[in-house]
């Protein structure tokens, strides 16, 4: 029995090791995300923000290379009172997507609207 705790020990290391580098893995996707923060015109009207808003999801939709969004804000810190994300499939598909006829449509109801943004590409 004796010698075969140092193989048990062995067994569970490596069963540890496998269930870390899995959960490192999750952890660490191989996608993008595109953050960007927000500081809306003076002008712009709550219709108007939400519209633009609603844009994202309607552009999570209509380009493949975006698998989700989110467009909720919860908290806001500085000048910037709303932010929003695109996850992409990959940094090439964040690429691909800069000049879209997709891109190009959202931005008909977001540009007009937005005073001053701030954008943060980060992918592992």
């Amino acid at each position: 029995m004796k010698k075969l705790i140092p193989l048990f020990a062995a067994i569970a290391f490596t069963f540890a090791s496998t269930l870390q580098a899995a959960h490192h893995k999750d952890m660490t996707p191989d996608t993008l995300i595109h953050v960007v923060t927000v500081t809306w015109k003076p002008e712009a009207t709550e219709a108007q923000i939400q519209a633009a808003l609603d844009g994202v999801v309607t552009l999570g939709k209509a380009y493949d290379g975006i698998t989700r969004v989110w467009t909720k804000t919860v908290k806001a810190q500085g000048e910037r009172t709303h932010a929003f994300v695109m996850e992409f499939k990959s940094e090439a598909a964040l690429e691909a997507y800069a000049g879209s006829d997709a891109q190009k449509a959202w931005y008909e109801v977001y540009i007009p609207y937005r005073q001053r943004s701030t954008t943060f590409d980060i992918t592992n």
